[in-house]
């Protein structure tokens, strides 16, 4: 019979290689069209409506690519659409948000030092946070500020730094900066799925029926593109941050997205301007460089949420860690992580070089044990991932129990 907590991270597993893959098919193909946008070059044989073109060279073969600003004169018989590399990488995003932290909402999602939440409420606010975003930037959008991209991607910043500052206020730190990329990402995605593929559609039905097509649709197309190609970066930054406690788990993580937001624009200038023009501004990479350092120096600042000694084991255990408290073996595997686990997983490391509890995951007290059991059970148990390379010099005997104990629990 299968263990159903190794089927269920398995099932994690394969939601996020799917995310990370359709990511990069719709990483890439954002990054192509704005290059090819870009690198477009005017020649006098052009057709009418094409606003220039591009010869590239791939794979042992040549390609001649032309662009029409509007659309050609007649529809073409085979038309490729790019929106499916959208719509599942956030669909596998969605997945695996309900999957670790959904699911996994006591541990992953729930913070008692900043919001008691019930479960519920916190998927409540999850689910619901996911849409402000894009309900306010589609307004701004489509209001006369529209027509001044400057300053309505001055907004957008200021509403994803207000954003990053509500989400600390409620989730634990990775959850917060995994949601600010969730809530990002739900913007671009809904810019493909509601703007610029239905713009595009009315283009097309204009071209079956010999109507001319309105130019305005490819604007409002373009510049919800644009939006997005400058947004890529952060998200991904932001996807990769909840492996990173100098990211998540410091006094001011809340605002170490605005900088990384900052860094997604200089870079992406540079690489725009040097495909438009065959070479970047320098300066940029100076300002990146800077941004960076700040981002280090700001994660410096002494870990916040993790507590003192006293009040883990004075608070309250949740129905799930009573569970794992009464199971058969539980006296052996606290002495395990306490010696095998707690010099490096601690408020306060011993370990040297290790300045801060690998992951935001902190196992000195009964409390935090029992809080991380299902970790431990696969990471310590069930798996040799924990410690790394073996350096407490857990036993296989002391692996046995730790799994005899997860299973006790229901593991």
């Amino acid at each position: 019979m299968y263990d159903l907590t190794v089927l269920w991270e398995w099932l994690g597993f394969a939601v996020r290689w799917l995310h990370v893959v359709t990511a990069m098919a719709w990483i890439g193909s954002s990054f192509y069209f704005i290059a090819l946008d870009l690198g477009l070059r005017k020649s006098p044989d052009l057709p009418p409506g094409a606003f220039g073109e591009e010869w590239q060279v791939h794979g042992g073969g040549f390609y001649h690519i032309r662009k029409y600003l509007v659309a050609p004169e007649a529809m073409p018989e085979h038309l490729t659409w790019f929106k499916w590399e959208s719509y599942t990488t956030w669909l596998s995003g969605a997945g695996l948000l309900m999957i670790v932290y959904w699911v996994g909402a006591r541990l992953y999602l729930i913070d008692p030092s900043k919001a008691d939440l019930e479960v519920w409420q916190a998927i409540a606010i999850s689910a619901a946070s996911l849409s402000i975003g894009w309900l306010v930037y589609d307004f701004l959008c489509k209001s006369p500020l529209g027509r001044r991209p400057t300053l309505l991607m001055v907004l957008l910043f200021l509403l994803l730094v207000a954003m990053s500052w509500g989400y600390h206020q409620i989730f634990t730190g990775r959850a917060a900066l995994l949601h600010l990329g969730a809530f990002t990402a739900t913007i671009m995605t809904a810019n493909v799925f509601l703007i610029i593929m239905p713009n595009q559609r009315i283009v097309v039905a204009d071209l079956k029926a010999g109507r001319k097509p309105d130019a305005k649709y490819g604007k409002i197309a373009k510049l919800r593109s644009t939006h997005n190609n400058y947004l890529t970066l952060p998200v991904v930054f932001l996807m990769l941050s909840t492996h990173y406690p100098l990211a998540f788990a410091t006094e001011y993580s809340w605002a170490i997205p605005a900088l990384v937001f900052l860094m997604g624009v200089t870079i992406r200038h540079y690489f725009n301007t040097k495909h438009a023009t065959g070479s970047g501004p320098h300066w940029t990479w100076a300002v990146t460089v800077i941004l960076f350092l700040t981002i280090a120096w700001l994660s410096t600042a002494p870990l916040r949420d993790l507590g003192t000694y006293d009040e883990a084991e004075a608070r309250p255990l949740t129905a799930l860690e009573e569970k794992f408290a009464m199971a058969p073996g539980f006296e052996d595997a606290e002495s395990i992580v306490l010696g095998r686990c707690s010099m490096c997983h601690a408020r306060e490391p011993v370990w040297e070089g290790v300045h801060f509890p690998p992951k935001g995951v902190v196992l000195e007290t009964r409390a935090d044990i029992l809080h991380h059991a299902p970790e431990i059970y696969l990471q310590a148990g069930l798996t040799h991932a924990m410690p790394p390379a073996n350096l407490t010099d857990i036993s296989p005997e002391e692996r046995v129990q730790l799994i005899r104990w997860g299973r006790a629990a229901g593991l």
